[in-house]
């Protein structure tokens, strides 16, 4: 049986300037949306990137969405930020409406999409429950019999006669997601507001969650960036890239999917550079012979393209590099013995070849350059500073049989870096 049929599901948002211009036209407008009527002064839209400027005033938040939903059935929702995971589930809750397309609900929805949503500050923790219940449609009968249950999993039974106004953010989450889970709805729709309560609460969740889906045959909608939480709750997922769907298909697929997705994301140099003096520059980076995926205690070969904005010959060039886990953990931080030196206005290609490293454990990591001159002794002059570019992953060889041992999990910046014996060599060409 199916819980939610979203079909053609659009929805877009004017930025800027929100009237047409005339009073007539907006007139015009409300009849039409009135009617159920598109806006008939909708124009054309741009996709929604955050990271880049439009011409458009008018973005999609959500394109022409195609999807549905078994009862019973737990379902991840993933995407970086802006990709339109929380506008997707206030259309689902019927807290904003689609400027297109349809979305069929069989069955009362609760909805947990940020701290606060549906509690009014100036009532008791207690009359919030029963305020909810009321807006789900329970008697009174029915709340209390589920009520010494919900201030149980939540945890706040001394302050639930106090205005919930006075509770700290993590309470308010509490207090929310057992409201959510116990009164009687038949769909669950959970936004990232999990990550505001401390581990064993959001540990307890995903069990609650669990037991209703497997257990009571609820529908959850679930929301998060923890992708081992994803996995962990759901059999499905679906992957959204600027309002748009990429994948919609088992749940380890689709994290295999936004994985890669990241991996060989639309990053660019500009946008992770940070600093530098800007007399060398560094105009692309790509690990060699793959497609950001390197194996395990496997050499890692990168090709830089580097440009001199300098008439002067620039020598004793060293690069300095850090590779970080996605969550900007350092795992090693290291610079290269060997210097290079780029001629005057020239374009060079600069090979690093870094040997086995047993710490880089199977995961994604991100890289930090930093590519300087040595003016004297231990003084080095920054030329280019790239942080977070290039994204690549790590993953175990089945022809090598190597099997990971150890790792370091951070690397503290009071240990210092490293310096390697790396095979480096950099063609000039004018």
């Amino acid at each position: 049986m199916i819980a939610i049929k979203v079909e053609n599901l659009t929805k877009a948002y004017q930025i800027g300037q929100f009237t047409t211009g005339t009073l007539s036209r907006d007139i015009e407008r409300w009849w039409a949306l009135a009617r159920g009527k598109e806006d008939p002064f909708l124009t054309i839209g741009e996709t929604n990137d955050r990271s880049k400027k439009g011409k458009s005033d008018i973005v999609w938040s959500l394109k022409d969405l195609n999807f549905e939903i078994e009862h019973g059935e737990a379902i991840g929702i993933i995407g970086k930020n802006g990709a339109g995971k929380s506008t997707l589930l206030k259309i689902l809750s019927q807290v904003t409406m689609p400027t297109a397309g349809t979305v069929k609900l069989k069955g009362r929805v609760a909805s947990l999409l940020e701290v606060g949503t549906g509690f009014h500050p100036e009532l008791t923790g207690r009359e919030n429950i029963f305020l909810n219940g009321a807006i789900m449609g329970m008697r009174k009968s029915e709340i209390k019999l589920k009520f010494d249950e919900i201030v149980d999993f939540s945890g706040v039974d001394r302050y639930i006669d106090t205005p919930v106004k006075r509770y700290s953010s993590g309470m308010y989450v509490r207090l929310a997601f057992a409201v959510a889970a116990y009164l009687e709805s038949e769909i669950l729709v959970v936004d990232e507001v999990l990550a505001v309560g401390d581990y064993e609460f959001q540990k307890k969740c995903l069990s609650k969650m669990g037991d209703l889906s497997k257990g009571e045959g609820r529908t959850i909608l679930f929301v998060s960036h923890n992708l081992q939480s994803i996995s962990s709750l759901c059999t499905k997922a679906i992957v959204l890239v600027n309002g748009e769907i990429k994948c919609n298909t088992n749940v380890t697929e689709a994290i295999d999917f936004y994985q890669k997705s990241i991996i060989s994301g639309n990053n660019t140099i500009e946008q992770s550079r940070i600093g530098g003096s800007g007399q060398v520059r560094i105009q692309s980076i790509k690990i060699k012979d793959n497609q950001g995926i390197i194996y395990y205690n496997q050499e890692i070969c990168f090709e830089f393209e580097l440009i001199s904005n300098s008439n002067e010959t620039i020598n004793n060039i060293s690069l300095w590099f850090g590779f970080s886990d996605l969550k900007n953990n350092t795992v090693i931080n290291s610079f290269s013995k060997e210097k290079v030196e780029i001629l005057p206005f020239a374009t060079a290609i600069l090979f690093v070849t870094l040997p086995p490293n047993r710490n880089l454990m199977p995961g994604e990591y991100q890289v930090g350059f930093n590519l300087a001159k040595n003016v004297s002794g231990v003084n080095y002059e920054p030329l280019d500073m790239v942080v977070g570019y290039p994204v690549f992953r790590v993953i175990i060889g089945q022809d090598t049989g190597d099997n990971p041992v150890s790792m370091v999990s951070y690397w503290p910046q009071g240990w210092g870096s490293i310096a390697y014996e790396n095979n480096i060599r950099i063609e000039n060409k004018l």
